[in-house]
């Protein structure tokens, strides 16, 4: 029988977007511009999700190219694949600030073991969205940046939401991170009906780059809501 990990990671082999994007956006998806992104991410979800148990769902916007436009694995760059997870990805090496974050928050919730056995982390774009500068320089972009690259990517994210969630999620309730995010997931659950009940945290980057003094309230936060206390 196909363990949960075994699952993602067949999704994640097939996983392209084909669709249309506005002038000046790109679609980045590691698992085809690096072979040892495939690998890693391999290594993570049948270190932590080989079993099937059903987990609840944490939702983000979509990767960073630093994070998992890297790795594959989601609010995860190189550094703390590494240091929390126990896998060295050996052809690049990433900091992202989100991932700062998740990590402390998942060290305090009981470390990756206990963490990854009760909730799976992804997008409902779950590739990474660049924009190019004047200069040509790319810049990490969010799926609501743009209103015509929202509606152009839509559909496709409602499908990826609904696999994702035939993967043995646990929708009567879910986490959404970034309020502005929450209202954009609100529109498509109003549309495709796929969660139950959303509880809406400040997002990783949001926390680490503007209330980094106030840090472990959030942390607490986080632990507290994703334990129902909250």
């Amino acid at each position: 029988m196909e363990s949960f990990g075994d699952k993602i990671i067949s999704f994640n082999r097939q996983l392209q977007y084909s669709g249309a994007l506005p002038d000046g956006f790109q679609v980045l998806n590691p698992y085809a511009d690096n072979p040892e992104t495939m690998e890693v991410m391999r290594q993570f979800y049948q270190k932590f999700y080989a079993d099937s148990e059903k987990r609840k769902f944490i939702v983000g916007i979509n990767p960073s190219r630093h994070g998992a436009g890297v790795t594959g694995v989601p609010f995860t760059d190189t550094k703390r694949l590494e240091s929390a997870c126990g896998i060295k990805m050996r052809s690049a090496h990433t900091h992202e600030i989100s991932s700062v974050f998740m990590y402390d928050m998942i060290q305090e919730f009981g470390g990756p073991i206990d963490f990854y056995k009760q909730f799976y982390v992804n997008s409902p774009f779950p590739l990474a969205i660049v924009r190019k500068t004047k200069e040509g320089k790319l810049l990490n972009a969010n799926y609501y940046d743009d209103n015509k690259l929202f509606e152009m990517v839509k559909d496709f994210m409602i499908l990826t939401l609904k696999e994702h969630i035939s993967l043995g999620l646990d929708t009567s309730q879910v986490y959404v991170l970034g309020k502005k995010n929450a209202l954009f997931i609100q529109k498509l659950n109003k549309e495709a009906q796929l969660f139950g009940q959303l509880k809406v945290l400040e997002h990783p980057r949001y926390i680490q780059q503007y209330k980094s003094k106030e840090k472990q309230l959030y942390i607490d936060k986080y632990i507290l809501t994703l334990n129902n206390l909250l």
